[in-house]
């Protein structure tokens, strides 16, 4: 049996369902980054450098899903903490962008959703067991 699908076979499912949410979210933030960087770039924003300047910001933000959820995937267990940090972070951004008008309150019932999905997820005793969260590491 390959190590790969050994690790596989010892990943709990909330563990592959925080994994795989998390680097959604990832992707989702670097899609929007990268988009911001092209209207920054191509378009005519009424302060290039601010919105140059956001645009990097979100792709640097968007590292942190991407990296917790690999993690998670591998079942590092320094990534529960990135993971947990960057939901948290994300629940009062769902509350703003649910007090919003058009198609805000979807996003953030989204994005809130899959926060509180994989907080969910990271707190079960299998996971905390899996990602030797609180055992001796020794």
């Amino acid at each position: 049996m390959s190590e790969n699908s050994t690790q596989q076979a010892q990943r709990p499912r909330p563990v592959t369902t925080a994994a795989a949410l998390t680097g959604i979210q990832g992707l989702v933030a670097a899609a929007l980054g990268g988009s911001m960087l092209l209207l920054a770039v191509t378009g005519d924003p009424e302060n290039p450098l601010q919105a140059l300047t956001i645009a990097l910001t979100v792709l640097a933000l968007a590292v942190v899903p991407l990296a917790a959820g690999h993690g998670l995937w591998r079942l590092r267990s320094w990534s529960r903490g990135p993971a947990v940090i960057t939901q948290l972070l994300m629940l009062p951004v769902a509350g703003t962008l649910a007090t919003s008008g058009g198609a805000w309150p979807a996003a953030a019932l989204g994005l809130g959703g899959s926060a509180l999905a994989v907080l969910i997820c990271l707190m079960n005793q299998s996971s905390a067991q899996a990602l030797r969260i609180g055992a001796d590491r020794a």
